[in-house]
């Protein structure tokens, strides 16, 4: 029997297993938990400060307006581009970079299904399905998505991220729940569930490539159940903590696949006992790519040991599960720990990458994020629904109200962070059910 199709089989084998077990977990946890899915209410950490609702929108507004439709050379990230038999097309940018990726992508159908904009959401998505999704059944990365492209659709990479997936995923559901689902690309229940059932499921598939056989299967390890940096097969593969969703897979165990419903209630215990592993005990910064110990995953990347750009995210992912889910108590004193570590470096002043225990190393040589980067400021404001000392939260929480909307070469990364973090910190960006 062939290599590959071994390799097939026993993840196969591991999948089943795993979903047995997790079905035994799901049945004795506490199911909705006590946060916002059970609730319906959502934090306004700015009018806990004081601010008045109508001050809150408008800067919401404010910032979508100059990033999805500012001036095209120094504010916006997102641009039209035409149109073609499913309707129009519209791409987000890394404007430093010159490229899109599906970071970016799906993060703008996440912020434009939040804020109610169906049309800039249609226009995104289908770009991404027309450019992007990789439909060849001999593609490695069959049923994934191209993370980088030209700005004229072109291919940077044939390699998938699972981050992307997993808010394109996220997002279509909302979306299914929102507007109700259209046809063809726009059937976007059916959409989602056809990615999800990829990320748990896809086969190892093997081509020639320019460094030898490229073999590509799930995003998703089946055990433990954790998110892949890449879903390349290697020897050792390893995650990334900013890609931890477990506020998402809490959803998906009961509107995703029925088949993978069990398994998805796992993923998200083991996301979060992973985020306490991870993130450093004192200052509570989390290493850019990790193994599935937390340790950090420095075999092909010396520099994870490093709290780096991607992991500005990681804070984030923990607090918004604890703002919806109310299920791990160890997430608040993440986000004291991370909060106390950011007071002390400054709160206006600190820098953007660091090593676990808090040494500031100063920007990385090249990227043009400020030396105290907005997206940063935004992620650790939304730590504050998450932590204990309110106090010092408000800190934050005054941080990002001060922070002006990004701008020029850094608005991209930042302006994302930036206006998800208005959206989270504002109880804006919200659970949409069936209806």
């Amino acid at each position: 029997m062939p290599a590959t199709i071994i390799r097939a089989c026993t993840r196969g084998l591991a999948c089943l297993l795993i979903t047995a077990s997790c079905a035994a977990v799901a049945a004795t946890a506490p199911r909705d938990g006590s946060g916002a899915y059970a609730t319906g209410k959502y934090r306004n950490l700015f009018a806990e400060a004081g601010h008045p609702q109508h001050e809150i929108q408008a800067k919401i507004d404010a910032a979508y307006q100059q990033l999805f439709h500012g001036d095209p050379q120094t504010q916006a990230i997102a641009f039209s581009a035409g149109s073609n038999a499913n309707g129009p097309l519209m791409y987000v940018t890394d404007w430093a970079n010159h490229d899109v990726r599906t970071e970016g992508m799906s993060y703008g159908m996440m912020i434009t299904v939040q804020l109610n904009k169906k049309a800039e959401f249609d226009a995104i998505w289908n770009w991404a399905r027309t450019y992007m999704y990789i439909a060849d059944p001999k593609a490695p990365s069959y049923q994934y998505f191209a993370w980088s492209c030209k700005t004229d659709g072109t291919h940077n990479s044939e390699g998938a991220a699972p981050d992307g997936e997993s808010y394109f995923a996220m997002a279509l559901l909302f979306a299914s729940n929102r507007w109700g689902d259209g046809k063809g690309i726009y059937n976007y229940h059916a959409e989602a569930e056809k990615l999800l059932t990829a990320m748990v499921h896809r086969p190892l598939i093997s081509a020639p490539g320019k460094w030898g056989p490229h073999t590509v299967g799930p995003m998703m390890h089946p055990d433990p159940p954790m998110i892949l940096f890449v879903p390349d097969a290697m020897p050792q593969p390893f995650t990334d903590p900013s890609y931890h969703l477990p506020a998402f897979y809490e959803l998906w165990s009961r509107w995703g696949p029925v088949a993978d419903r069990a398994f998805w209630a796992s993923a998200a215990q083991a996301s979060r006992a992973f985020f306490a592993k991870t993130a450093h005990p004192v200052t509570g910064l989390a290493p850019s790519y990790a193994n599935f110990d937390g340790t950090p995953h420095i075999t092909r990347f010396p520099q994870s040991g490093e709290f780096g750009y991607d992991a500005w995210r990681t804070a984030s992912n923990w607090s918004v599960d604890w703002s919806w889910w109310h299920k791990a108590p160890q997430e608040q004193e993440l986000s004291d720990r991370i909060q106390h570590f950011f007071e002390s470096q400054g709160i206006d002043t600190y820098g953007p990458v660091y090593t676990l225990d808090g040494k500031d190393l100063g920007a990385t040589p090249g990227l043009t994020h400020e030396d105290h980067p907005i997206g940063l400021a935004g992620t650790n404001a939304v730590a504050g629904l998450a932590a204990i000392d309110q106090a010092r939260a408000k800190k934050f929480t005054q941080a990002l109200w001060n922070a002006p909307i990004p701008s020029g070469q850094s608005r991209y990364y930042d302006g994302m962070l930036y206006l998800m973090s208005l959206m989270h910190v504002s109880g804006e960006f919200r659970i949409w059910g069936p209806r």
